[in-house]
């Protein structure tokens, strides 16, 4: 069974049934000649695990930092063909990461109790045991019923998870239990905020009144729902529809994504509350109102990330936030058009990526 006959089946998998093991070459090294490899080092795999683990005794935005870094390793294993300059462009965003330049280090968070530089150190040696893993999982599954910090909770938890399972010599007590920990500072997280223009401003989201009834954002209750869905966003941005708030699309993306993770990790018990939190997520974020006359249409990226001219260019965009958000966006993005078996839908989205970023 390949990966998209699973998400055909996820519908079921929800309702109970099990899942059989799985997970074969992602439909891009199937599609290309593959390059023995990985052009992002697998050193960012072990820093990003160590990252995420310590990022409770900074913040839990502070996962964004290890989250980034595990994101960008796994891109170049799902594109063994990637383009040497993409590959470069990432490892720099990394680079910087590590080097203290995300606005979600020790920027954001005052009197830290350690420094950038200090969450990618080493672990000392301890005794792995892999059955520790599930344990992320269990952490999670306590604040999953509804949409927390544009669902970074779920973000953070899957990449650690697939991490852990890429390389399960590295499920210690320190690493799990560190990761544990940041899962709990999400267990009475909001699910973000909105900007409602500028009489109202910015307003969390719990205390927002969603409309009755049908609002226009499309049911769904499985896996292949919810990627058809964002993926239909993803096709039909407009710049001139400005929205801001809940993570924006970017999020919406990888809150996703993440989902699609858990499924192939081996959780499928976690789907039914993680898909209907996405919904909300997704309810929220599309319930904004459109501030274009306010702060003009939202910028966008003349080509792709997946494009060398993108990173050759001098002029790689880097806002507030986007050092940290593009890798784990471009990685989620693959993960969601990986999901689906329609390779019009697949284009159209691959076409519009770049207003991502």
């Amino acid at each position: 069974m390949n990966r998209n006959e699973f998400f055909r089946l996820s519908a079921g998998v929800v309702g109970g049934m099990g899942i059989p093991g799985l997970w074969e070459t992602t439909a891009h090294a199937a599609a290309t000649p593959s390059i023995p490899g990985n052009l992002i080092d697998e050193a960012y795999l072990v820093k990003g695990l160590s990252a995420l683990a310590r990022a409770h005794r900074m913040s839990a935005m502070a996962g964004h930092l290890g989250a980034s870094l595990v994101a960008g390793y796994f891109i170049g294993k799902q594109r063994p063909d990637l383009d040497p300059e993409v590959g470069k462009g990432i490892a720099g965003d990394l680079d910087q990461v590590m080097a203290g330049d995300s606005v979600f280090g020790s920027n954001m968070t005052r009197n830290a109790k350690i420094t950038d530089s200090e969450l990618f150190e080493a672990f000392p040696k301890e005794k792995p045991n892999e059955s520790l893993i599930d344990g992320i999982a269990e952490a999670l599954a306590k604040n999953l019923g509804t949409p927390r910090e544009s669902g970074h909770n779920v973000i953070f938890a899957s990449l650690a998870i697939r991490a852990l399972k890429e390389r399960p010599e590295l499920a210690t007590p320190s690493i799990i239990g560190g990761i544990r920990k940041l899962m709990a500072l999400f267990d009475h997280a909001h699910p973000g905020s909105g900007y409602y223009g500028k009489e109202k401003g910015r307003i969390k989201g719990n205390q927002i009144t969603l409309p009755d009834g049908d609002d226009g954002t499309p049911p769904y209750s499985d896996v292949e729902g919810m990627v058809n869905a964002v993926l239909d966003e993803i096709i039909h941005q407009d710049p001139q529809n400005h929205r801001v708030g809940y993570g924006g699309l970017i999020h919406v993306n990888n809150h996703a994504a993440a989902i699609t993770d858990l499924a192939k990790s081996g959780y499928p018990e976690l789907l039914p509350a993680a898909i209907a939190s996405h919904h909300q997520h997704l309810r929220l974020w599309r319930n904004l109102p459109n501030v274009t006359d306010e702060m003009g249409p939202e910028p966008f990226s003349a080509v792709s990330p997946y494009n060398a001219a993108y990173w050759t260019s001098n002029e790689v965009p880097y806002d507030r936030a986007l050092l940290t958000h593009r890798v784990k966006t471009m990685y989620g993005f693959d993960e969601l058009v990986d999901a689906i078996d329609d390779d019009a839908k697949e284009k159209q989205a691959y076409d519009k990526l770049r207003y991502l970023m």
